[in-house]
């Protein structure tokens, strides 16, 4: 049972891998090196049983089932996917998910200038299993509902409203979604084992209730030009959007997407990929896989970017760490990946929505279950205490 499952299962009774042709499972074409981290090695645990390189600190700002503050906003459980948005006094908000069936929806912590925390709220309610997402140019949270009949919901992370669905950006497993502000396109991960890789081309610029739905196919396993072919977003049991385009090319679970300088930047967690996308040429390649002697990064998720290019991808397992892939668009074949932050005694838990603030010197993400409570005989399985636990890290992160 992987992780995902574990956490259904677990909170809906508290309230030999088979690869199509399709699946892209070759080498990867331009291999990085596991080297040092820019930021030094992690010390050991802190206060909050994290590990950090020198220099930086931590805090945890919210817990699941308790208040935020004296917000009067209760911390929603299995804290997903996020983003911060900046408010108009010098502040920000902090935009987290609820990965919950029935309930989950999505909330945010609120902050002045000066980093206190200074109110919470519910942005999103009346969903179910909201996982992955994205922040949009003109402000808003997108949502992406991680059931068979899930949509993307379109969130003002002010408080204003309780979220607006958006079906013309399909009707399926969605994970994570993003926008390219250039050339207005959406891009959507679908969290399947033989799921798809989407993009939306809104009538409109920034009106997403309109609009043409694609699936891409690859010219090769190992990338390489993208064509898009036009598909019902309002997939059926009998016709999922997956399947509409035989010849598409299959991703083995998508997972975290993120637009950065020209690429977008996502990961599939079934062949544990990170994939970069040139927004320009539509040519796709892979930029990590864990073929690497001593891989250093498992279990790829949730992912975001530096101002400087930096790519952080989170953990769903693994060893509970954020791993920095250090890049650079002119070289890229010199990548290299090292972890920046850890989680001590969180085993039976992941690391989801990292997200930068505003000005890039804090960095937030949450332990979705949060501490280890006990092992569960007889196969000595470690159970989470279904707690999850929100961090701010604040350093000299490279901008």
């Amino acid at each position: 049972m992987n992780r995902r499952d574990f956490l259904r299962r677990g909170l809906i009774g508290a309230v030999t891998l088979s690869v199509s042709p399709g699946v892209l499972r070759t080498a990867i074409a331009k291999p990085v090196a596991s080297g040092d981290s820019p930021y030094g090695p992690l010390g050991e645990p802190d206060e909050n049983g994290l590990r950090l390189p020198a220099g930086f600190t931590s805090r945890v700002i919210a817990t699941s089932g308790a208040m935020v503050g004296t917000s009067g906003y209760v911390w929603h459980p299995a804290p997903d996917g996020g983003a911060t948005f900046a408010r108009p006094d010098g502040g920000w908000v902090y935009v987290s998910n609820s990965e919950v069936p029935l309930m989950g929806g999505a909330g945010a912590v609120v902050f002045d200038a000066g980093a206190n925390v200074v109110g919470a709220h519910r942005i999103l309610t009346g969903t179910s299993l909201n996982c992955g997402g994205g922040p949009t140019p003109w402000g808003t949270w997108l949502s992406g509902e991680e059931h068979d009949g899930g949509m993307i919901w379109e969130c003002d992370p002010h408080g204003v409203g309780e979220g607006v669905p958006r079906p013309a950006l399909g009707i399926f497993k969605h994970e994570a979604a993003i926008v390219d502000p250039v050339r207005h396109h959406v891009y959507l991960t679908e969290d399947q084992g033989d799921g798809r890789f989407y993009r939306f081309t809104p009538d409109t610029p920034g009106d997403l209730t309109a609009g043409q739905l694609e699936v891409a196919t690859v010219a090769t396993p190992d990338g390489g030009a993208v064509t898009w072919t036009p598909i019902d977003p309002n997939g059926t049991p009998f016709a999922p959007t997956r399947s509409q385009v035989p010849s598409s090319t299959a991703f083995d679970g998508g997972e975290g997407i993120y637009y950065h300088d020209g690429v977008v930047w996502f990961t599939t967690k079934g062949d544990n990929r990170v994939w970069a996308l040139d927004c320009a040429s539509q040519t796709l390649e892979i930029a990590y896989d864990d073929t690497m002697v001593d891989a250093p990064l498992r279990g790829v998720d949730n992912v975001t970017v530096a101002s400087n290019g930096d790519v952080l991808v989170a953990e769903d397992g693994g060893d509970m760490q954020i791993c920095v892939l250090a890049t650079s668009r002119r070289r890229r074949a010199e990548r290299t990946v090292a972890p920046i932050v850890q989680i001590v005694g969180h085993t039976a838990s992941e690391v989801t929505g990292p997200a930068f603030s505003p000005d890039g010197t804090r960095l937030y993400f949450s332990s979705q279950r949060g501490p280890d409570l006990a092992y569960d005989a007889p196969d000595k399985a470690m159970q989470s205490s279904w707690q999850g636990v929100t961090y701010e890290v604040t350093g000299p992160f490279r901008r």
